[in-house]
This record gives structure tokens, C-alpha cells and sequence, in this order.
């Protein structure tokens, strides 16, 4: 299949998670723990089936690796999927419109093909690879903000902050003083998405999982933005960090990210 094919298949995908999502959000919800603060929920579980069902019927001979189920289908070597049927899970039990549904799509370790979709605001953010990045079909690019004391930042806290509390909150006291700002929206999707159409200038965070970061990174990449991990070695879905930037304060974050480490 062509990327255009693949990126069709993905948003069908996309819409099918989302609408199992949207019949549910603001209603009670089954909730249950993977970690202490690490929570899902049923629509977690229906939207990625609803997702897998498309991925499945349309394209048997790709492999899937899905947050809720892990892996399964085909041979990860013909192409595979990369699935988040719900960023945001903590913001959607307690019925705020800040999440989304993440698919990636890579070929021999490189992502191609990232959706990002807000039901909850009719947001689509989309990236093929060397085709730019694009939110509801309109182009977009990172900001310009080259200094890093004028930008707003994001970053999102582990599910064992409990346990690391004092490095991370650290690191972030660390930006809060050289920064404009920084937002904690709680869907890692969503903030490299916003990243990449301008809204934030940076933004980084730990204990992370492929499907967290793989489409919304390279929605940033396409966008014109810079991803790495903090040592400034070039991002893989694998890593459990990730920094990105408009690239022109990314030298600065990385400068503060290796203070003392």
C-alpha cells in the first residue's frame, strides 16, 4: 500500500476509536488500575478494539502493537501499527476534552504515517513522512520563539511521580525559571501536536511509551520541529524520554536537561 492509501485506512481507524469514545465520554466509567495513577478505563478497551477491527480488515499482513492488548497480527517486518486508542485517559474519566486517539504507522523502524484526533474538538493533526504535517487538512508549522525565556513550554508527569518526585519536579523547576511558562495538559499526544502547530515552544517528559510518542512525533518532525532524547541523540519510539522543540530553543532545553546529570 501507497502512504496515501495508509493514511486513509489510518483516519478510518481513527474515526472508528473516536466514536467509540465520544459515545462514552462524560458518562460513568468502569475504571480500573495498571499502576497507582496509571488508569483504564472500558472506552480504553472498546476503542482499541474498534481500531484494530479497521487495522485488521484492511491491512491482515501488518503487525499491531496496541497499548491495551500489546501485539499481535501480522509480521511486523511487512509494516506495523502503532496504537494509543486513548492519550489521555486520567482527563477523560474525569470528563475533560483533553485526549485523543494516537496511530502511527512505521516501516524497518521508521514511522511514515501519524494521526492524531480530539474527538472532543474536532482537532485532526496528521503527518505522512517528507509530506509536511497538517491539522484538519490546513499546512502548519512550529513557532519561531528563539528564546527560550519567552516560550511556553509542556511536559507531562510519570505515572511514578511518587517515586520520583524530587528529580522531576527538579528538572521542571529548573524550566519554570527560565521560561515564559509550561502547561501540564496530561495527553503526550496532544502536546507534541501543539507543539507543531505552534501553541507550545517546547516540551519534554519521561516514562514513555511507542505508542505515546510515535505519531506526534513526527507530526513535529514534518512540522519543521526538532525531536531527540535528552542527550540530543536522535528520538526513537523505543526511548522512554523524549525532548522536542521548535529547534530554535532546543540547544537551551538540552543544556538544562543534562544540568547535573
Amino acid at each position: 500500500m501507497d502512504l496515501e492509501t495508509l493514511r486513509i485506512v489510518g483516519f478510518k481507524a481513527a474515526q472508528a476509536g473516536a466514536k467509540a469514545l465520544m459515545e462514552r465520554f462524560g458518562k460513568f466509567h468502569t475504571v480500573r488500575k495498571k499502576g497507582v495513577i496509571d488508569l483504564v478505563t472500558e472506552a480504553d478497551m472498546r476503542a482499541e478494539q474498534a481500531i484494530v477491527e479497521v487495522l485488521a480488515a484492511a491491512c491482515p499482513e501488518h503487525a499491531i502493537l496496541a497499548e491495551e492488548s500489546g501485539r499481535q497480527g501480522g509480521d511486523p517486518a511487512a509494516g506495523q501499527w502503532v496504537i494509543d486508542p486513548l492519550d489521555g485517559t486520567t482527563n477523560y474519566a474525569h470528563h475533560l476534552p483533553v485526549f485523543a486517539v494516537s496511530i502511527a504507522f512505521r516501516s524497518e523502524g521508521r514511522v511514515l504515517l501519524g494521526i492524531v484526533y480530539n474527538p472532543a474538538t474536532g482537532e485532526r493533526f496528521t503527518a505522512v513522512a517528507g509530506g509536511g504535517a497538517f491539522l484538519n487538512d490546513t499546512p502548519i508549522g512550529v513557532s519561531q520563539t528563539a528564546d527560550l525565556g519567552e516560550s511556553l513550554l509542556a511536559t507531562g508527569f510519570p505515572y511514578d511521580i511518587r517515586e520520583r518526585a524530587e528529580g522531576v519536579i527538579t528538572v521542571f523547576t529548573r524550566f519554570l525559571k527560565h521560561s515564559q511558562g509550561i502547561r501540564r495538559l496530561g495527553s503526550a499526544a496532544l502536546d507534541l501536536c501543539y507543539l507543531a502547530c505552534g501553541r507550545f515552544d517546547g516540551y519534554w517528559e519521561l516514562n514513555l511509551k511507542p505508542w505515546d510518542t510515535a505519531a506526534g512525533a513526527l507530526i513535529v518532525t514534518e512540522a519543521g520541529g526538532r525531536v531527540t532524547d535528552f542527550t540530543g541523540a536522535p528520538y526513537r519510539i523505543e526511548r522512554d524520554h523524549i525532548l522536542a522543540s521548535n529547534a530554535c530553543i532546543h540547544d537551551a532545553m538540552l543544556a538544562l536537561l543534562s544540568t547535573d546529570r
